[in-house]
């Protein structure tokens, strides 16, 4: 079967560029990790006694750390001694651009380490840079922290590479390669059954075709193709790089939620911008409906132009990041308990929900790209097209 039409590398290369150049610029705003909480202490006389009390381990900050974004990859071990993979630090401040590599930081110093660059001083707080203050606080800290924990050090603007759009280049370039290469063999191919990597990704392709491109866009299938194989094979494909965080150096790039808002904002504006007047027509002035229900339904399907892409945007992220947030939560429980009979438990629990990480993870790359079809199909389909 010819399938010349499906991968023009083209457009693939331009949908993914396009994603890549929107979401580069997204990315670097990242979660906030959890600070350790104080540990308390019994007082000196009681401690002479009874020894010091042990640190609770922090679940929460645990889990935040490894689902969060980060300015490196974290490999091994904490504080002074821990491995790390360093990534390059781009800023823009008054004084222009800045940059210099993450390991000018030290992991986990929580804004005790002052880089200075171009006559600023910059630190790292919770994997925001701020420029640092004058003086440190109470806890050593060279930043200005309110009671609402909020910091009052001016941020300069970042762009650096932080290891979510490390992973969102690298993603970005496999899938080019690994799809020009695969439009190639079959422009060389023509008539020929597939080989290789082409069997093994061709029933893929014929999915995304015959369920979803064509009974959703109709005859117009073929010129929204490119588009809807790129986001299914780049939310997969990261889906699948996503369970990484639960292993040193893992980035979880569709659990993040600016990237979902890059790819919902991409749909919603092939969505509107190719909508026809049929589309338009049903939005703000339904035909064979009474005047006064027009008036009342206008803005309900204005709305709904909105709500789509949120619900987009909301899906992907929270079903992404909930299963990371379960797999690291049982994980925990070995620590939490200490003991030797909840490990093997908490491994086999944890082997089980990475199997069904790995369906939910098609799962989900398959909803939005249907979905996506879907309400594309609706504003560019003509009156009486079904």
């Amino acid at each position: 079967m010819h399938f010349s039409h499906i991968f023009k590398s083209k457009k693939i290369a331009q949908s993914t560029a396009f994603a890549l150049f929107l979401a580069f610029f997204s990315l670097n705003v990242s979660a906030h990790p959890a600070s350790e909480a104080p540990v308390s202490t019994e007082n000196h006389a009681t401690a002479a006694a009874d020894g010091a009390k042990e640190e609770k381990f922090d679940i929460t900050g645990f889990i935040l750390h490894h689902i969060a974004d980060a300015h490196s990859f974290h490999v091994l071990g904490e504080g002074e001694g821990s491995i790390s993979i360093p990534l390059p630090v781009i800023l823009w401040t008054d004084n222009g651009l800045v940059t210099f590599m993450s390991s000018e930081f030290h992991h986990d110093d929580q804004g005790k380490h002052i880089v200075e660059r171009n006559g600023q001083r910059f630190v790292n707080y919770h994997e925001k840079i701020y420029v640092a203050s004058a003086t440190p606080n109470a806890h050593g800290e060279y930043v200005d922290v309110d009671a609402k924990h909020k910091v009052a050090n001016v941020m300069p603007l970042d762009f650096s590479i932080t290891k979510n759009v490390f992973t969102l280049i690298f993603s970005a370039v496999v899938l080019i390669i690994v799809f020009v290469r695969v439009a190639n063999a079959y422009a060389k191919r023509k008539g020929k059954s597939p080989k290789g990597f082409q069997s093994l990704i061709e029933p893929v392709i014929l999915f995304i075709r015959d369920d979803i491109a064509i009974p959703n866009l109709g005859a117009k299938y073929e010129g929204y193709m490119p588009y809807l194989l790129t986001i299914f094979f780049f939310i997969w494909f990261n889906n699948i790089l996503g369970m990484v965080p639960i292993f040193p150096g893992g980035a979880n790039l569709t659990g993040n939620i600016n990237l979902t808002l890059v790819l919902s904002v991409i749909t919603f504006l092939i969505t509107n911008v190719k909508a026809n007047g049929h589309y338009w027509k049903h939005i703000f002035w339904m035909p064979g409906v009474p005047v006064p229900m027009k008036i009342f339904l206008a803005p309900l399907e204005l709305m709904g132009i909105f709500t789509k892409p949120i619900a987009l945007m909301i899906r992907l992220f929270a079903n992404i990041t909930a299963g990371h947030i379960l797999v690291l939560a049982l994980l925990c429980l070995i620590f939490v308990f200490k003991s030797a009979f909840i490990a093997p438990v908490s491994v086999v629990f944890v082997v089980f929900i990475s199997m069904i990480e790995l369906l939910v993870g098609f799962i989900q790359a398959f909803i939005f790209t249907v979905l996506t079809a879907l309400f594309i199909g609706l504003a560019v389909q003509e009156h009486g097209e079904h």
